[in-house]
């Protein structure tokens, strides 16, 4: 109470001499009186006690906290200690997109002795760059227009999460860069379309964009925006990394008359995406719906989009796969490291399998049961650099997406404010003042030669190793340190499957959950 009481008495004395001496005292009556509201308003609020018990005082413990995080990212982490992204990688994105090679001096500043430590094996007979980086053609069997996919592509983030300005800096970006731009499942926008990118329409569960008014799956309207050139795949998700198995909430105060036209919504409401599909129920449904979309869409490559959760699950797909004849042209794995807008800390912290683990589990289910040749492998969460995306290539992957590292690219500072619609710096907000800070111009070419730069640096690490496809690229040549003298390659932690052992043999260790799979019932 004292310092209330002192603030007090200080406001009395500078109201009296700015009343009777000079009106220069109201320079200090003006913070003061502030201060004294505020201390008033302290004690006769009843939510928070430290501030009845200590009115003013109390505020004092509320900064360094709010500020924490800002502190913490700017002046107390070590370069590679940073969660979720250090501060090398950062800095790797921002040299590269700026134009500026990224070197590091002096050696690396990790510690290559400590448990869990990863390196890739390099060759002694190293070979040339190519000229041109890898494409993945993408489209199996069934495609009729197949898609070149670059080794790395813009991931899913809607409009909406993003702002206008974002969505068309990456989609420019990755038009002039030669490379696909996941929509996310907000539905198509004229800032998806503007750009002149390469896009990868994503449906969710609120099939937004071609939606009934009852919020059914409707084909008509889905046909008609898969026609459009710019549209090159068709996606469909199952569940996202951060939070598998959620759906999600946009306030109806953030739902503009542009998101209620590209998702189809009405404006002002809350938009609610359900948690799980209307338009199947069981892994055979699942089939023949990507089927369908896939004839809807002209023949374009189809697939989808999940976190792994159960192995059983997944196989029970695969024989749904094998009994309908029908295989989706592209998977997409997303880890549970993946990023989103905002996600319950225990779905974020605890739920859904990591990429390298689901990455695997995929990659082997559809080698063991015959079909990999059949289907392309996607793999998403914190892949931001050359070295991330070999990574995933020696995993199982055919490409990569990355989220969060085209952020960074388009301007993105980790402020992670992106569910507060106060993005400082007008990526993940639709306040207009604060999205028009973020200069299209700019931040497309930003995009362009982060991409350019970082799947050329994956080209060099591939040469680096004596590789020079891609598909060259086997389990033996990652290695991990399980131990103070023991290093393991990715071949010697993992069961690789042989391609269809699971319709002759299957293995031990994966043959309960094949006999349990039913390709009628999740």
């Amino acid at each position: 109470m004292l310092p209330l009481l002192l603030v007090a008495l200080g406001t009395a004395g500078a109201l009296f001499l700015a009343g009777s001496v000079s009106a220069w005292w109201w320079c200090a009556a003006g913070p003061l009186l502030a201060l004294t509201a505020l201390g008033g308003a302290d004690l006769a609020q009843r939510r928070r006690s430290l501030l009845r018990n200590y009115p003013l005082v109390g505020h004092l413990p509320f900064l360094p906290e709010a500020l924490r995080p800002e502190l913490r990212q700017h002046f107390a982490e070590r370069g590679f200690d940073g969660r979720p992204y250090d501060r090398n990688v950062r800095t790797v994105v921002y040299e590269r997109a700026a134009g500026i090679d990224a070197e590091e001096p002096f050696g690396t500043g990790r510690d290559v002795y400590v448990d869990g430590y990863e390196f890739l094996e390099p060759s002694m007979r190293p070979v040339e760059v190519p000229d041109e980086p890898p494409v993945v053609r993408v489209g199996g069997p069934d495609c009729t227009q197949p898609y070149e996919m670059s080794l790395l592509n813009v991931s899913a983030m809607s409009f909406g999460a993003l702002s206008s300005h974002a969505i068309l800096a990456l989609n420019r970006g990755a038009a002039l860069g030669g490379f696909a731009h996941d929509t996310g499942e907000g539905g198509l926008s004229d800032h998806h379309l503007r750009g002149g990118g390469d896009l990868v329409w994503e449906i969710g569960t609120g099939y937004f964009g071609c939606r009934t008014a009852e919020g059914d799956f409707e084909e008509r309207e889905f046909a008609d925006k898969a026609a459009l050139p710019e549209v090159k795949c068709v996606s469909l998700k199952l569940s996202q990394g951060a939070k598998p198995g959620v759906g999600g909430v946009l306030p109806g105060a953030k739902v503009n008359a542009e998101i209620a036209q590209a998702r189809g919504v009405p404006e002002g409401r809350d938009v609610v995406s359900p948690p799980y599909h209307r338009v199947f129920s069981t892994p055979r449904e699942l089939v023949r719906f990507i089927a369908r979309m896939r004839e809807l869409a002209g023949g374009k490559p189809t697939g989808f989009k999940l976190c792994v959760g159960s192995r059983r699950q997944f196989l029970a797909v695969c024989k749904a796969m094998l009994a309908e004849g029908v295989t989706p042209d592209f998977i997409v794995v997303d880890g549970s490291e993946g990023g989103t807008g905002a996600a319950p800390p225990e779905f974020a912290d605890n739920i859904g399998t990591p990429l390298t683990e689901g990455l695997i589990t995929v990659h082997n289910a559809l080698v063991g049961a015959g079909l990999r040749d059949r289907v392309r492998i996607g793999a998403g969460g914190k892949v931001a650099t050359g070295s991330d995306i070999v990574k995933r290539l020696l995993q199982g992957a055919d490409y990569t997406n990355a989220a969060r590292a085209m952020m960074f690219a388009v301007g993105c500072v980790q402020a992670r404010r992106c569910h507060t619609n106060t993005c400082p710096v007008g990526v993940a907000t639709q306040d207009p003042r604060r999205v028009r800070a973020l200069d299209v111009a700019d931040k497309s070419e930003r995009v362009r030669r982060y991409h350019r730069a970082t799947v050329h640096s994956a080209s060099r690490i591939m040469a680096a190793m004596g590789v020079r496809d891609p598909d060259e690229l086997t389990p033996h040549r990652l290695l991990r340190r399980v131990g103070p003298t023991t290093v393991r390659s990715y071949a010697q932690l993992y069961e690789w499957l042989p391609p269809g052992v699971l319709l002759a043999e299957p293995p031990a260790a994966w043959a309960a959950d094949w006999a349990a799979a039913d390709p009628d019932s999740f």
